[in-house]
């Protein structure tokens, strides 16, 4: 019996999936920024895996867009961010990049944690996979299991967790400004190399034209990451 979860149950679960993905991306920025010396998001209290304070900041990515997303294309696309001291990024380069790089790291966790569990539900013969990639989902039951059942919905979701949240990670690491990956080199090159994206924040639209040259570059980045994944698990 292949897994199958459509209609509204499945948009609802991946619009919660993004929310809970996002929600841990950006509490991670806040968590590093606070250990490395930067209360700024802490005092505006992102340090939580509550949803509501990151909605609240950005009711647009985090509410609006994914809707959106989700009506138009059948896939969540949003954004979100916490507030940090520059100054505190500009005395500290190394511990900015780190919380730079924390965002995505948070994703990278939550997908192989996922995938992880995954693995040991085929293991022990809970379900049976069929296919060669985790984007599509496709994970047969056990004999006598339906296709509505928690272990239908489990199945869907950890498998939906993967290929979010390697997208996400994935996408942000990207070196362009706005995106983590701008962040981390910035923070760990030579100080030409933060002149640089300082004068390229002060062009107009300069969030907008990063965010166009990212998604131009990103499939080009991501398929031989899943592809590697995918390998290197046995899937």
């Amino acid at each position: 019996m292949v897994l199958a979860m459509d209609g509204i149950p499945s948009l609802v679960a991946m619009y919660l999936l993004f929310v809970f993905s996002t929600t841990c991306h950006e509490a991670a920025h806040a968590f590093v920024a606070q250990r490395g010396g930067d209360d700024t998001a802490s005092a505006h209290g992102h340090v939580t895996l509550d949803p509501m304070p990151h909605i609240m900041r950005s009711p647009w990515g985090m509410v609006i867009a994914p809707l959106i997303g989700l009506y138009t294309m059948g896939w969540p696309l949003g954004w979100a961010s916490v507030p940090y001291d520059p100054r505190w990024a500009q005395r500290y380069p190394l511990r900015s990049s780190l919380m730079s790089l924390a965002g995505p790291f948070a994703n990278f966790s939550l997908a192989f944690g996922s995938l992880a569990l995954l693995r040991v539900l085929i293991e022990t013969g809970v379900y049976h996979l069929l296919g060669t990639g985790v984007r599509s989902g496709f994970v047969f039951l056990n004999e006598g299991v339906a296709s509505n059942s928690p272990l239908a919905a489990l199945a869907f979701l950890l498998s939906r967790l993967v290929y979010l949240n390697l997208l996400l990670g994935a996408f942000n690491l990207i070196p362009f400004p706005p995106l983590d990956g701008a962040g981390v080199l910035e923070g760990l090159s030579p100080r030409g190399i933060g002149s640089l994206y300082a004068r390229l924040r002060e062009i107009p639209a300069s969030q907008f034209i990063g965010w166009i040259a990212a998604s131009q570059l990103f499939p080009y980045l991501y398929r031989p990451i899943e592809h590697l994944i995918v390998l290197g698990l046995g899937f």
